[in-house]
Parts: structure tokens; sequence; C-alpha cells
């Protein structure tokens, strides 16, 4: 039987493979596909990061100016001015400063490569995360019931045929937003895509010798109802050296899960397997304590994805008129700091759009001065832009899709300029 997880979770198949002592290894014969002309046709690439656990806006993109942000937190605010012994925020425009720690991004902000969403968010206000998130990967903010996700609706619409490669998300299990009836790949890490299979109870084992056998011979029925689709994606991957990869470039990965499936994602794309939809996680966003200024836990984050994501950007940088990189993460943080030096769930949050076609260096969005009437609530910075509002023009302008209603149900919002 198989005993790593290998399991269908709404229409994807999720495969996990880590190197195990003492179990042989499954490996099918490295095959090469025969595909239809043309279909391997280099297309638009847009790979989602969601920052799991409510990234702090308000810290990651600052209106430095703002009076009453600097009286709700006192241990928290950051200046833009220079001198002294903290690392100053980076002025973007003469009100908003990027956090220090991302300094990364900022030559994309100045080359108008880099566009950032303030005050985006739900329109649903709940500050659960679970309840946040699975609303956010749905695309649907008042149903709980949204059997799909709408990268997986948005795979749906891209209207070609496609490969075993076409969504694949570097997790550990099956993000929501690839739910559905389209075919997705998770995969945990490439350098160890394996099926691993056990012996039978009086010790021996039997390695099969082809995908086709484990998918004649399996008695669950799991794989079954998978189809061909993932024996040929691990036929693709077979049949390449990923472990020795060189970034282009010198581009220099974060030895950190997400340096990790960025680079990954890098070596897809670079395979030319016909991804075009991909996904990554980032995690740690949850700051209810001692979450910093310049340094500590919210600063480590932030380097983390800035750097993986510019380490990506210039590994890409043959593919990058085809390449679109979107953030999300599912609320922000309260505007006043807590009594533990962090802050609490809040409500909207910022977002970074990367590729030639964002109209950057601009940083999007109504932000109304943090008085006490302008807070939702009377705590957190109000939701000014629906999510869907960005999301649908990413995938409108950047995967060409033009059926709304079909990836946002019930949605009827504009586009807020933020694409070319």
């Amino acid at each position: 039987m198989i005993s790593r997880k290998a399991f269908l979770k709404a229409g994807g198949l999720a495969l996990f493979g880590v190197s195990m002592g003492g179990i042989p290894t499954f490996l099918a014969e490295a095959a090469n596909l025969t595909q239809a002309p043309g279909l391997f046709k280099r297309k638009k690439i847009l790979v989602s990061i969601f920052q799991r656990g409510a990234m702090d806006g308000l810290m990651a993109v600052t209106p430095f100016g703002d009076k009453y942000l600097q009286t709700a937190r006192p241990g928290l605010m950051m200046s833009a001015a220079k001198g002294g012994n903290l690392n100053p925020l980076i002025d973007l425009d003469g009100r908003f400063g990027l956090h220090p720690s991302m300094a990364a991004f900022e030559r994309m902000f100045r080359e108008k490569r880099l566009g950032i969403v303030h005050g985006i968010g739900s329109p649903n206000n709940t500050r659960s995360h679970f309840d946040a998130q699975d609303y956010m990967e749905s695309g649907t903010p008042f149903s709980k019931g949204t059997p799909s996700g709408w990268l997986n609706r948005a795979v749906g619409l891209l209207g070609h045929d496609a490969t075993p490669f076409q969504a694949v998300s570097l997790t550990s299990s099956m993000p929501r937003s690839f739910y559905g009836d389209m075919p997705s790949v998770a995969i945990n890490n490439l350098q160890d895509f394996t099926i691993q299979m056990k012996g039978n109870p009086m010790g021996t084992s039997r390695v099969s010798q082809s995908f086709e056998d484990l998918y004649d011979q399996t008695s669950s029925g799991l794989l079954k109802q998978t189809g061909k689709e993932s024996f040929d994606a691990m036929k693709m991957l077979k049949s390449v050296d990923t472990k020795n990869y060189k970034p282009a470039n010198n581009a220099a990965y974060p030895n950190t899960a997400l340096g990790n499936s960025l680079k990954q994602i890098a070596q897809l794309i670079k395979m030319d397997v016909g991804l075009e939809v991909a996904f990554a996680e980032s995690g740690g966003w949850d700051t209810h304590f001692n979450q910093g200024k310049d340094t500590g836990v919210f600063a480590r984050n932030v380097s983390d994805l800035s750097n993986s994501i510019m380490a990506f950007w210039t590994d890409m940088t043959a593919y990058q008129d085809d390449l679109t990189v979107m953030t999300m993460t599912e609320f922000g943080r309260t505007v006043r700091q807590n009594g533990t030096g962090g802050t609490d769930h809040g409500r909207a949050s910022c977002n970074f759009i990367l590729g030639n076609d964002v109209n950057g260096g601009i940083v999007h969005g109504n932000i109304q001065p943090l008085a006490l009437e302008n807070l939702e609530d009377g705590r957190d910075l109000a939701v000014t832009t629906d999510f869907r509002s960005v999301f649908s023009e990413v995938a409108n302008k950047h995967l060409l899709i033009n059926n709304n209603k079909i990836l946002f149900p019930g949605f009827e919002g504009k586009g807020i300029g933020v694409m070319r």
C-alpha cells in the first residue's frame, strides 16, 4: 500500500515524497511524453503567494505621516527620517514608507514594475483565520459551501489544452485555491517526488516497474480516480535533475520554506512543462506579541518575502514578460498595538503585485487618516478595496480571462487600475 500521503482532494492530486529509511522507493522509468504540437508553447504564468496568519499591512507599508497611527503605536511606529539608530522606512511617495527589511522591493517599485494595493481585504468582516482564508481562496466571501477555489476556476477559464503541470502548488497539501474540477498537483519537494511503497506483512516488498502498474494494481481506488495526468506529471519530473539546479543571474534564494518553493517553481517554469498557475505559502504572520520594528519576527518575515520574490524574479529574467507574482493575506492587524508589543486580528492589509504589465510605482487604494471615526469597528484599517477587484483584474489583464461571473460568482465590482 502507499505509505505516504497520495490523495485526491476536490479534483487535485497531492503527492508527498521524502526519503524513508528501510522502505523501498517506487520510481518509474523515465518516459518521453507525446504531446500535441504547440502544447508546450510558452504562456502567461501567474504565481500566487498566500501569507498565512494575516500580515500587518500598516507596518509593511506605513502611512508614516499619520499622527493617529503614531499615537496608536508608540512602540511599533517607524519613521522615514534619515539618521538615528533605527533603520528608517523607505519613502515611496512622501506618504507611504516601505519597511526597511523589504529594501529588495524598492528598485522594482521605482522601475514601476511593483504595484502595492493598500486597504485591501474581504467584505466579510470575520476575524477568524480559517474562515477568512477559506473565503479568500474560494473567492466567495459570503458563501461557505463553494466547492471550488478561484485559482481552479481561473485554470478552467484559460480555454486551451493543458499539461499535467498547468496548475501546481508547492505546498504540503492541496490549497483551498486549487479545489475544484480542474486537475492540479501539490508537491512538497521536487527533489523527493516519489511514491513510497511499503512491504507486505511478511517483510518482503514489491516495487512496481511503472506508474501504470501501480495505477492498475492499487486496490484503494484512490489513484484510479486521478487519471493518467498524475503519472504524466511524475514522468516529467523523473527526467530532470532538480537537485543540482543552478539559478540564473546569480540569484540567491533564501534557505526558507518560501525561498525553496519559489526556486522549485522556477525550475518547473524553465522545464517548459506547461505551468501557468503556481501557488506557494508564507507563514508566521500572526504577530500578537513581540512584533518588533526594524528587527524581530515581522522584520524577518518581510525580509524573507521580499528577498524570496526578488531572487525568483532575478532567476526568471528570461521569462519576466510572461510572469506576474501576486501576494495575498487573509486580513490585516489592528491599528492600535496591544499590551504585548504586537497587534491583533484586524481587517484591511496590503498586497504586492510584481510584473512587467503591472501599473507599478504606485500605492493603489484609498486610505483615510486613521482617526477613530475612519476606523472599521472603531479599531481597524477599513477595507476600501475588495480583494476580488484586484484578483480579477490580474486574471483579466495577465491571464486574459474575461469571465468574472464564473471566476468570482456574485461579484460585480471593477478593477482599480493596478494592471496596465
